[in-house]
């Protein structure tokens, strides 16, 4: 992650103009040799008509620094065909009845689909009638009203959202500051980043002017200040501040040790500690199990786990699963569909699989007990954890079981990668809940569970998903009976509320 792409929520410190300044050229192939832009700095600034003369050379578009006789297209922002002209007579230019003149409009759409697009009224900038230059080249004397913009929904359980990201300067800044807000234990600003975060990964075209973000929802006035920041400067001095603060880098750190949370960050922050090394030689402090093994595998745990890693430890625990269970069925969810096991018959307890599936491979194991009850209702909070036995787990996985031979990207004189796996089993008619609750992301599962509650009357978890509006034949005047809707697999769930069935690989919201 770039540091540079950072945030500040107070008032934003504008960088002095400077006067005269050249843009840097920098040597790109150019695509469209018919067409020679020149960008208007009037009304503009000379920060952002730089940025968009090196985006437009980088899509392949030749832009001239300087107007001449070989310039084809002019393109201007919040300026009418009139103002271009006057600005052209100031310079002592008579403009060529075959220049064009345009709106920024059409030059972002140009970059949005790489190449050039066709020129309509709404594109190209009005004349007035009482203007003293009577004709512009290229121009009209009506305009078309703006296009519209298509219509996004609030919700990412809505919205296909792939990894082809055309936004990161923007969402890498949303998501240190609300990494920041969820350290400080501000759910509201923490919410409202990781939304914004969402909705601009789904986008399929990058925001580039303030009025791309138009008609885009959950874009409050915090949220637009930091985007405001990065398009006119190219980053945010707001989340450099959060970077350099010695809070947040110390949390950031603490947190990132296997089996601690906030409280415990908490905790050491506030006796001093601002290292690992620190903490870890402290006599005075005690640690869980879970917390000394995260320092023990630290290095291989904070480490990426690459493909060919996950679809090792895939092979490694279908293996020992369907030894003790043959009819068992592996999954891998989360990212990678992180491993969930489900079965079909009498069920068999993780606490007696767990010490024997992985003999010497078995680093740590965790072993949450089930509390499932099969007619509860679901959790009324979004973020709420499921009630399935569960069994965290760190696994030893040797380089050679890693592509055929190939070591694994934790290389190191031992051999072998200490891997983070979590066991999860639930029933089998609850596996479609469970798969999905599993695969995430976080935030498209926040929004599943907000979009059922309060657009369908709904309840949704890892567990079931209750309708509200419906109600069986009483079981006694006093009670009625509560009506569950079944599910074979996740494409009945989104039936089941109504959604178009998004695939897993288009959930990275």
């Amino acid at each position: 992650m770039d540091p540079l792409q950072a945030v500040h929520l107070g008032p934003r410190k504008k960088r002095p103009r400077q006067m005269g300044t050249s843009v840097a050229t920098t040597s790109h192939d150019i695509r469209f040799r018919d067409l020679v832009l020149f960008i208007l700095e009037k009304r503009m600034g000379t920060t952002r008509r730089a940025f968009l003369m090196e985006l437009a050379r980088r899509k392949g578009f030749r832009v001239e620094s300087e107007l001449s006789d070989s310039v084809t297209h002019i393109v201007a922002e919040n300026n009418s065909g009139s103002d271009v002209l006057e600005w052209l007579h100031l310079q002592n230019i008579k403009a060529s009845s075959q220049l064009e003149l345009l709106d920024v409009s059409w030059l972002i759409e140009c970059m949005r689909a790489g190449k050039p697009v066709e020129m309509t009224g709404r594109h190209q900038l009005v004349v007035r009638r009482n203007s003293s230059p009577s004709h512009a080249p290229g121009s009209q004397n009506t305009q078309a009203p703006p296009p519209t913009a298509p219509k996004i929904s609030q919700y990412a359980c809505q919205r296909k959202t792939t990894l082809n990201n055309c936004n990161r300067v923007f969402t890498d800044a949303f998501d240190i500051l609300a990494e920041n807000y969820e350290f400080r234990e501000n759910e509201g600003c923490y919410v409202a980043f990781m939304r914004a975060a969402a909705v601009l990964k789904s986008l399929p075209f990058p925001i580039i002017t303030m009025k791309d973000t138009e008609g885009i929802p959950c874009l409050g006035d915090k949220v637009k200040c930091i985007i405001e920041g990065i398009i006119e400067d190219g980053e945010s001095s707001e989340v450099k501040a959060v970077l350099n603060d010695e809070r947040y880098k110390s949390f950031k750190l603490f947190t990132s040790v296997f089996g601690v949370g906030l409280k415990t960050a908490e905790k050491w922050f506030r006796m001093g500690f601002r290292t690992l090394s620190k903490i870890k030689s402290d006599k005075s402090l005690r640690f869980t199990r879970m917390q000394k093994a995260g320092f023990l595998y630290y290095e291989d745990l904070v480490s990426c786990v690459s493909r060919a890693e996950a679809e090792a430890i895939s092979v490694l625990v279908k293996e020992a699963v369907t030894a003790f269970l043959p009819d068992a069925l592996v999954t891998i969810t989360g990212g990678f569909r992180r491993a969930t096991v489900r079965w079909q018959g009498p069920p068999r307890a993780l606490s007696e699989l767990s010490p024997s599936l992985f003999q010497g491979l078995l680093l740590y194991c965790d072993l949450i007990e089930s509390t499932f009850e099969k007619f509860k209702l679901p959790s009324r909070k979004v973020d709420a954890l499921d009630h399935f036995q569960k069994c965290f787990l760190i696994l030893k996985l040797y380089h050679q079981r890693v592509d055929g031979g190939v070591k694994s990207s934790q290389q190191g004189g031992k051999g072998w990668k200490a891997i983070r796996v979590d066991l999860v089993m639930c029933p089998y008619d609850r596996r479609a809940f469970a798969l999905l609750g599993w695969t995430g992301s976080r935030q498209f599962e926040r929004d599943l569970r907000r979009y059922a509650t309060h657009e369908r009357k709904m309840m949704l978890d890892n567990h079931a998903l209750y309708d509200k509006t419906k109600v069986a034949f009483p079981l006694s005047k006093l009670q009625e009976a509560r009506v569950f809707l079944e599910a074979d697999s996740e494409e009945e769930i989104f039936a089941h509320l109504g959604l178009d069935y998004i695939e897993p690989q288009e959930r990275n919201a």
